[in-house]
């Protein structure tokens, strides 16, 4: 349920717009606990990211990069510095904002695992809702390996069966064939309609998805891959408050990474590598 300044929300016939933002809504509406925002605007920015981040993930679909796992991973060496551990470091003076857009733009030159095409994803749908100037303002220092993100992505996960359309969500493989570890899960976009963006399985239903990391179990594995309850998203509140990110002057703190050399791996499996869980 929607609350908005502490009331339930009543759009009125301004919200009325096209299906995916009413589908955003009608999830947010019929989840199972509140979505509270303080103002009708911070609510807009949030569906606006999601309905982005839903449109970025069929771009990149559309688009000609391929999986890799972290070994096998490209990157355009125009606006990236392909790192021995597989990841994507900014060159310096190369605008964030343009090295976002190249990947989808010029995607060809491009390789990498599902974690890493989530964060990717976000981060375009981030820069169409809030512009190349303020997108350059905060993201100054991208570095794109798995989960690592920029602390302002706010990125976290939560546990519950009702995802929302623009979260991610994650495919489980527990008796994956050692052979092609990589399929150990897969991360994913849900857009709609029971439909999800996993990078290397395109869109797919629920239950293709599922048969699809099938074919790669060990021979006597008995447990079937399953779409877990676990939902990876940024902080909507957090980046809304950078609507005129030049009035802020701040510290941020530098995320720690550790290369894992895990591909396909959840959001809260990485945040094990980092010695949090």
């Amino acid at each position: 349920m929607i609350y908005v300044a502490g009331s339930p929300f009543e759009p009125d016939s301004s919200w009325n717009s096209d299906k995916v933002f009413n589908d955003i809504i009608d999830s947010l509406e019929k989840a199972p606990f509140f979505y509270s925002f303080p103002t009708e605007k911070e609510l807009l920015f949030e569906i606006n990211i999601r309905k982005n981040t839903i449109e970025s993930s069929i771009k990149m679909d559309e688009g000609e990069s391929v999986f890799a796992t972290f070994k096998n991973a490209r990157c355009n060496p125009e606006y990236w510095n392909l790192t021995q551990a597989g990841g994507f470091l900014l060159k310096p003076e190369v605008k964030p904002s343009d090295a976002v857009d190249d990947i989808f733009e010029n995607s060809g030159l491009y390789s990498f695992e599902c974690a890493t095409s989530c964060v990717i994803i976000f981060y375009h749908a981030v820069l169409k809702t809030i512009g190349s100037d303020s997108f350059d303002y905060i993201f100054q220092n991208l570095y794109l390996y798995s989960w690592n993100t920029d602390y302002d992505l706010g990125l976290h996960s939560i546990f519950t069966d009702h995802y929302i359309p623009g979260d991610v969500v994650y495919f489980n493989n527990p008796d994956v064939d050692p052979e092609t570890s990589w399929f150990r899960g897969v991360n994913a976009v849900a857009l709609k309609n029971n439909l999800f963006f996993g990078h290397g399985f395109s869109i797919r239903t629920e239950k293709k998805m599922v048969e699809g990391l099938n074919k790669y179990r060990t021979s006597d594995s008995k447990q079937s891959a399953y779409l877990t309850s676990l939902i990876t998203r940024p902080s909507y509140n957090q980046l809304a408050g950078f609507f005129n990110p030049h009035r802020w002057n701040f510290y941020k703190p530098s995320p720690i990474i550790v290369h894992h050399n895990k591909d396909s791996i959840s959001f809260r499996q990485y945040l094990s590598e980092l010695g949090y869980e």
